[in-house]
């Protein structure tokens, strides 16, 4: 009895054994070493999104005043979500695809709080920037949702 199940052990190993084999990639053997390099072997696809043809380019900058540190996401222009010293700015492009063009894009800076003159906590001030014109901005006071801003054409 033992003998039968350890003689299905190893057939049920070697069937995997095989099938593993057979399912791996679609990448050649590498050849028996010849002493000469080996080819590079062609580079994975990216995970970047394909190019935006025929597209619109903006400069867009993002900033953020006050003074000390403080957290800040933004999007548009990459995106991140990290402890800043202030004030801060980041600048880039955004290029848009045609449906981007008709639909928009957004580009977004949120804050995080810092400690106002009157030395209550308070969101930092914001303000958003498309071909050097201001077109969103947010004291932090009366408007409290960072600045965002869509482009259109």
């Amino acid at each position: 009895m033992r003998r039968t199940k350890t003689a299905m052990s190893a057939m049920a190993l070697c069937a995997a054994g095989v099938l593993l084999t057979g399912c791996g990639s679609d990448a050649p053997k590498p050849a028996a070493d010849s002493g000469k390099p080996a080819a590079a072997s062609p580079a994975p696809a990216s995970s970047a999104p394909p190019a935006k043809a025929g597209g619109a380019t903006h400069e867009v900058t993002l900033e953020v005043g006050g003074t000390g540190k403080t957290a800040v996401m933004y999007s548009g222009i990459g995106s991140g979500f990290e402890q800043q010293t202030l004030p801060w700015s980041k600048s880039g492009t955004a290029e848009l695809t045609a449906a981007e063009r008709k639909v928009g894009y957004l580009v977004n800076v949120v804050p995080g709080t810092i400690t106002g003159a009157d030395g209550k906590l308070q969101q930092a001030p914001c303000t958003i920037k498309i071909d050097g014109k201001l077109v969103a901005e947010s004291d932090g006071v009366q408007n409290t949702k960072g600045c965002s801003y869509i482009i259109k054409e």
